[in-house]
């Protein structure tokens, strides 16, 4: 869920407790009213009870008995009956419609998964919100770490499971404090670590539990089923000739580091280089090919609009070249850009191959708008600014997309481009292939949410006001393949970005094309 919305979230929140607190101050009001009355009636019925007949004989009193038990009780009846809640209650189901759901907290959760396994965090350091560049810490309670566990379990993930309900343990083990007991942690991380298979250690911490709850019936189950599977690989092992012990040996660990790894981030060799990227790790940039990247004041060949105040730009990359452009777009345009594209933010969609039609895709989650230069002058000028700084033809780009990534939110690696086996990527738009990429950052992440080209080991961090560009497509207008990349998830802060995919048609000649399919 994108940061704009959890903002209005912690109003929404302000909001009831403020309703809260005036419905506690209103139970109090009338509390308070009844604690009078009863005081009073105490000592009236003290005084009463003494002389019941001297006290009665005074027709005043007598009178007022009556008048007390007929008409005074009943209005306090009535007072103790007066619903107090219908301001906070009606409050609370009006508000409740912008509630998150159980897919929301569960795609929460996944989200701070997807972290931890991404920048390398071990529980103890997200529980404890020792984050880099975080400025409001919050600690996470036994609950929460039991919540995430439990989320994990459900999606048969037992390698986060075992993480999450070890740092619950811990924490109750530390003194805190908690409606949760040892018992409940210690079943689900028996279980993960069994199913991870680690037969041993389940065992002794299903022996833990059961000292503890010794008619755990689930518990007394899996300490016979986990004896008799470790009595049955001893016996096997013991039956195997030396060598195969051996083996055997070392096929039963290599099985449990296996299971174990089984559970984490798919392990595929760019999935590794992707989340290296993100974390700064394995950029692959040589100090002689640094030595010829430079910066420079840029005009695009004295474009008239930038002969007498060109644009600060600096070399990125050299292989796709990739170029940033610094202060090209004022905190200013910044503010209307998000301010348009506030009311319109949706779950941003990808292209599918098969079908050329926009989709929602679970490696993208951010959300985004699509501005035209026909709703306000700004979005005009920025797609003028973009084409004067390219020389590309803006008539056939695509709209200004703006997005937004929350905490967690990313692009796992994709390619702007249709390549050869999707023909019908952009048929719809019958402007050809995306022949570049122009990404504006609109704001400084302050950890995480770097951009990522995994085939070449380059990582371009965010840093408000710039803009980066490269192209997709090589002149022969076959495509760049080293161009795959990805947005990192964003660990602490809010991410905001715009891009502008542009088109092959109406570039002929303003890019022509090369004979060589590489050039």
């Amino acid at each position: 869920m994108p940061l704009l919305i959890m903002t209005d979230l912690l109003y929404t929140e302000k909001d009831l407790v403020t309703s809260l607190k005036d419905y506690i101050k209103a139970e109090e009001n009338k509390l308070e009213r009844v604690k009078q009355w009863a005081d009073k009636l105490d000592l009236l019925s003290a005084a009463a009870v003494q002389d019941p007949e001297g006290f009665l004989g005074h027709p005043v009193n007598a009178f007022k008995l009556m008048k007390r038990l007929n008409t005074e009780w009943g209005d306090l009846e009535s007072l103790v009956l007066s619903d107090t809640t219908e301001g906070f209650i009606s409050n609370l189901t009006i508000q409740r419609q912008h509630f998150p759901t159980d897919e929301d907290q569960t795609g929460a959760a996944k989200a701070l998964l997807r972290l931890q396994d991404t920048y390398k965090l071990d529980a103890n350091t997200i529980s404890t919100g020792d984050l880099p560049g975080a400025k409001h810490k919050s600690l996470m309670t036994v609950e929460d770490c039991y919540e995430l566990g439990k989320i994990a379990y459900s999606d048969v993930d037992y390698y986060h499971t075992e993480l999450w309900m070890a740092q619950a343990l811990k924490q109750l083990d530390g003194g805190e404090e908690s409606p949760l007991d040892r018992v409940i942690l210690l079943d689900y991380l028996s279980y993960s670590i069994y199913q991870q298979g680690d037969i041993e250690r389940a065992l002794e911490l299903t022996k833990q539990l059961l000292a503890l709850d010794p008619e755990h019936q689930r518990a007394k189950g899996n300490l016979k089923y986990f004896e008799f599977q470790l009595e049955k690989l001893k016996t096997e092992a013991a039956d195997a000739p030396p060598t195969e012990k051996k083996l055997a040996k070392r096929e039963t660990t290599e099985k449990i580091k296996k299971s174990k790894k089984k559970f984490l981030t798919p392990q595929l060799p760019e999935r590794k280089k992707y989340e290296m990227l993100c974390r700064g790790e394995g950029i692959r940039m040589t100090p002689r090919r640094q030595s010829r990247l430079f910066c420079r004041y840029y005009d695009n060949k004295h474009n008239p609009m930038y002969v007498l105040a060109p644009v600060k730009q600096q070399d990125e990359w050299d292989r796709p070249y990739i170029v940033r452009f610094i202060d090209i777009i004022s905190d200013k345009e910044i503010e209307r850009v998000k301010q348009l594209a506030k009311p319109r933010l949706r779950r941003a969609t990808v292209h599918d191959p098969l079908t050329g039609k926009l989709t929602t895709a679970q490696y993208r989650v951010s959300k985004s708008a699509w501005l035209t230069g026909y709703e306000d002058p700004l979005i005009d000028r920025i797609n003028q600014r973009i084409e004067d700084l390219t020389g590309l033809e803006m008539d056939t780009a695509e709209e200004l997309q703006v997005a937004n990534y929350g905490v967690g939110g990313q692009y796992e690696p994709h390619f702007d481009f249709g390549r050869k086996d999707e023909p019908d990527a952009f048929k719809e738009l019958g402007t050809g292939n995306r022949i570049a990429t122009w990404l504006f950052y609109m704001s400084d992440v302050a950890a995480g949410g770097a951009t990522v080209f995994p085939d070449i080991g380059a990582s371009v961090w965010p840093q408000k006001g710039t803009a980066v560009f490269w192209y997709n497509l090589f002149p022969s207008g076959e495509g760049d393949y080293s161009t795959r990349h990805a947005a990192c998830p964003v660990l602490v802060g809010n991410k905001w970005v715009s891009n502008k995919w542009i088109h092959e048609r109406g570039q002929e000649w303003r890019r022509p094309c090369a004979l060589n399919e590489t050039e």
